[in-house]
């Protein structure tokens, strides 16, 4: 039978049949390509050639960049291996694994056909497609041991950076002691002049923020260097990659307090998300003795990606917050109105280290100013200010699936909530400490907790309805 081939593809085979025959076993594969690549029935020189490092030229075609990728895994390949690459041995494309490009598996036999990745994917992070299950992290995790646990305990809590240290993690325990020794810097940096000064009313106020910073960065310090040697024993959560444009909240709140009447409450509160704005309003009733809270306002972000597109985002935001405060007393026969403005921000502990992925530290700094009103007009002696401080070391919940959420330890400053303050040994009056946690559990439902404790012990639990969005 004779052949139909036009006669400048029957040369073109004819070549490829003389390559395959003439030429060593691991320079086939890239001068039958070269040959074949030239020819008009791939395109003629429009093909672009795999280069050295087995990544196609700049203007390749998607559906052929695949084949030329492969056929310079073929050339790399050693001589008597076996040539059905695995999906993890798969050519690099982009910065992306091709394998793993957009969730697919990519066949190997044949001639395949494989599309990059829209946007290559940060090294240790999961390469997600709409509806997958979330993956394991792509980097490899180190072992759980007890010892540097222990040792975080005691003596790491006044050594941070021990944990990691004992553990092998050098960089983790560098960065560690020089966030410690940068707080103990803060702290006597504000301490001293309060000090000489006898804490006069002029400076107390900046050299108090300074001395809360030094803080802050003392116990963040210390929570990381035990997050870092406890994280092996669990998959670290990840900021979730969009929250609901407004979450209605409906809880109960228990209040433990000496000093008032009012225990029992109802919890309510409203968030509602824009594009760069939040509002947010909550109101705490006690239907028995008629007290009530009432608080609105909300932020708007600064830096980092708003929360309705926190896709690509690792967590970090700083937001500019404004709040009103209305709370009325009137079994004791008291009001106190006012407003509050300050910054709050959370940073990623990523950036410090790889080893405390998953995990975040968060500050805010403001100023409240209120006025008292005991059954009669306000004066001068019944107006207040003070500096607003907290500070909390959190963890992201979920994975990339339907939960969303974080959890964080934090200490709050503030001192006219229904936690209050308590006063230490050195005779001040300090804020309270407490455990919060807000997680959407499905699309539409979730949950809220927070407990504190200060001059009263505070619970409260809630139940979430988000409204709109997606999972």
């Amino acid at each position: 039978m004779v052949s139909e081939l036009p006669p400048r593809s029957r040369r073109a085979w004819l070549m490829f049949m003389w390559v395959l025959i003439a030429l060593p076993p691991t320079a086939r594969a890239q001068s039958a390509f070269e040959l074949l690549a030239r020819g008009p029935e791939l395109g003629g020189l429009d093909v672009p050639r795999a280069t050295a490092d087995g990544v196609a030229g700049e203007g390749t075609p998607p559906a052929l960049a695949s084949t030329a990728l492969f056929a310079a895994s073929e050339v790399t390949a050693a001589p008597g291996s076996d040539s059905r690459a695995s999906a993890s041995d798969a050519p690099v494309l982009g910065g992306a694994d091709v394998a793993s490009s957009a969730g697919e598996s990519a066949p190997l036999s044949g001639a395949p056909s494989v599309m990059p990745a829209p946007h290559p994917a940060p090294p240790g992070a999961d390469v997600l497609s709409p509806g997958q299950a979330p993956l394991p992290p792509l980097a490899p995790r180190p072992s759980f041991q007890v010892m540097p646990v222990a040792a975080s305990v005691l003596p790491g809590l006044l050594f941070h950076g021990l944990g990691p240290w004992l553990a092998g993690d050098g960089h983790t325990a560098k960065r560690l002691f020089a966030l410690e020794g940068t707080g103990l810097g803060l702290i006597g940096l504000g301490l001293v002049p309060i000090a000489l000064t006898g804490a006069s009313r002029r400076t107390i106020a900046p050299l108090y923020a300074v001395t809360l910073a030094g803080v802050s960065t003392f116990g963040i310090s210390a929570l990381a260097n035990l997050y870092a040697v406890t994280s092996p024993a669990f998959d670290p959560g990840m900021p979730p990659l969009t929250l609901p444009p407004l979450e209605l909240e409906l809880g109960y709140q228990y209040v433990n307090d000496p000093a008032f009447d009012y225990s029992h409450f109802v919890s309510l509160g409203a968030q509602a998300r824009f594009e760069s704005l939040r509002l947010e309003g909550t109101a705490r009733i006690a239907p028995g003795e008629g007290n009530t809270q009432v608080r609105l306002g909300g932020g708007y972000r600064l830096l980092g990606n708003p929360e309705r597109a926190l896709r690509g985002s690792d967590g970090s935001w700083l937001d500019a917050e404004a709040f009103g405060l209305f709370h009325r007393f009137p079994t004791e026969g008291f009001t106190v109105a006012g407003a509050e403005v300050g910054l709050r921000g959370r940073y990623a502990m990523v950036r410090v280290s790889p080893a405390l992925a998953g995990s975040f530290a968060e500050v805010s700094l403001g100023a409240s100013f209120q006025g008292y009103s005991y059954m009669g007009a306000v004066d001068d002696g019944n107006l207040h200010d003070q500096l607003l401080f907290t500070f909390g070391y959190g963890v992201w919940l979920g994975r990339g699936g339907p939960v969303r959420g974080d959890a964080m330890l934090y200490y709050d400053h503030r001192k006219d909530g229904f936690a209050g303050g308590s006063r230490s040994r050195a005779g001040g009056v300090v804020g309270s400490f407490g455990l919060r946690g807000r997680a959407l559990l499905t699309e539409d439902w979730g949950v809220a907790a927070d407990v504190q404790a200060g001059g009263a012990i505070v619970g409260r639990l809630s139940l979430i309805y988000a409204v709109g969005g997606e999972p």
